[in-house]
């Protein structure tokens, strides 16, 4: 273990790579709660998903450990998962879940073909760092959104029609929010609001003391103080079937030809894109803190680690979940003293254990206890805004529109496109006529003539 691990070489011993990865495995837990709650809206079942994303996690997690011996944790990803509900939404989404997963599995191949031809890091080269942030920004405010309309804070009602499709088709999203007055009065009858506005107040006291899992605990005391108001169903704990009897439903149940048929080009450039940068940011950051990309061997640590992450996407699909991707998270078992895979393999067993343990757990959790946690996870997502320069209109338009087309058109796709046009636009006529210069890799002009045809051909 120690020749293999290089435990001394790091700095590190057995027993805090074990605590370190315990660590990361309490910080990122929540997702195994989230994810169930978020995708079954899609008509999954629940337990299914959680087998999904209990087994994606602890595979995923352990190979990253043995393949690239980082202290990285791995699970399916906020934001592409909530965009995976959306399209694939139980009535009136643009398409099955099978198929949605089928697009998944597609787009964790160009990934894997991405990384090995090495396109991917030539991509996140290429798109200026002002437009990755505010990628990361407008994913958290549209993150906030589901989770206000799946606490019954707000009320979502469509201009264009009630679905997502009318959406693709021109319709305009208008938010509804209730007046607090009339919030206040209808806490009576709307006691999943309550619990949601009580469970942000729980998970935001626990965040502010700096508890390590302030998520996951506020998910587990709020599903708690939901019993006495009736959200809780506490009945499920002895109905929860047995998770092999269940995991069939999702596990390969991914629909390919049907993604290629119905040739959703958007849906896996989305998916695609989306992963691309918040992927390598996690892992250059992380690994950075844990100040394991020096030099030629750090070059191919990121390379081996890059494949994982790829290869996981696909992974998570044929299980049956949205896209696997590197946790943030992973930095508090880094700042415990992590420092090598075997961090990233104590979280990844602990959550294939979870996968029986803290199955009964996760039948019973309400969505108004999982509702707060998708708001707190847009704050964290949000802290990315202070590293846009908004004093330059060239990155300000075109990350404004970025974040703010994301929440506002219910569409990542949207926001993303926006941007890329705005920005090249915008820094090609300052090139010509200003004084200023600004650098346009060539890559960004391929990708601002797609956004151009996707509206042109795909009325998209």
């Amino acid at each position: 273990m120690e020749q293999f691990f290089r435990l001394r070489e790091r700095g590190t011993s057995v027993g805090t790579e074990l605590l370190a990865g315990l660590t990361t495995f309490m910080t990122m837990a929540y997702i195994l709660f989230l994810n169930p709650n978020i995708l079954s809206s899609t008509g999954m079942e629940k337990s299914a998903v959680f087998f999904a994303t209990a087994v994606g996690a602890g595979i995923v997690s352990i190979l990253m450990g043995l393949a690239a011996n980082l202290p990285v944790a791995l699970a399916p990803g906020m934001g592409l998962n909530a965009y995976f509900a959306v399209i694939a939404a139980a009535k009136g989404g643009m398409m099955s879940w099978q198929v949605a997963l089928g697009a998944v599995f597609i787009s964790g191949i160009i990934f894997i073909l991405l990384t090995v031809t090495k396109i991917r890091q030539l991509l996140v080269a290429a798109v200026p760092d002002a437009l990755k942030m505010a990628i990361t920004v407008g994913i958290g405010l549209f993150i906030t959104l589901i989770g206000l309309k799946t606490g019954q804070i707000t009320s979502v009602q469509y201009v264009g029609g009630p679905s997502q499709q009318a959406i693709s088709q021109g319709g305009t999203p208008v938010l509804q929010f209730f007046e607090w007055n009339i919030l206040l009065t209808n806490f009576v009858h709307n006691k999943a609001a309550l619990l949601t506005l009580i469970g942000l107040a729980i998970t935001g006291v626990l965040m502010a003391l700096r508890i390590r899992g302030a998520l996951l605990i506020g998910i587990l005391l709020t599903t708690l103080i939901g019993i006495p108001l009736g959200e809780t169903d506490v009945s499920k704990l002895v109905q929860t079937p047995v998770l092999p009897d269940t995991a069939h439903l999702a596990v390969g149940q991914l629909d390919i030809p049907g993604a290629i048929h119905l040739g959703l080009l958007e849906v896996v450039a989305v998916f695609t894109f989306v992963e691309l940068f918040d992927t390598f940011g996690t892992l250059v950051g992380t690994a950075n803190k844990a100040g394991l990309l020096e030099g030629k061997e750090g070059e191919k640590t990121l390379g081996r680690a890059m494949l994982v992450d790829a290869t996981g996407v696909s992974l998570g699909a044929l299980l049956g979940t949205s896209t696997i991707t590197a946790y943030i998270e992973s930095a508090s078992g880094i700042a415990e003293g992590g420092r090598t895979g075997l961090t990233a393999i104590t979280t990844g067993v602990l959550f294939l254990l979870a996968t029986f343990l803290l199955a009964p757990v996760a039948a019973i959790i309400p969505d108004s206890a999982t509702a707060p946690a998708l708001i707190v996870v847009g704050v964290l997502m949000m802290q990315a805004v202070r590293n846009i320069d908004f004093t330059d209109p060239v990155k300000a338009i075109p990350a404004f529109l970025t974040i703010a087309l994301m929440p506002f058109t219910y569409s990542i796709a949207n926001g993303i496109a926006a941007g890329i046009a705005f920005y090249v636009l915008l820094a090609a006529i300052r090139n010509a006529f200003g004084k200023e210069k600004e650098r346009i890799h060539w890559l960004m002009w391929v990708l601002a003539v797609l956004v151009v045809l996707r509206y042109i051909f795909l009325n998209e």
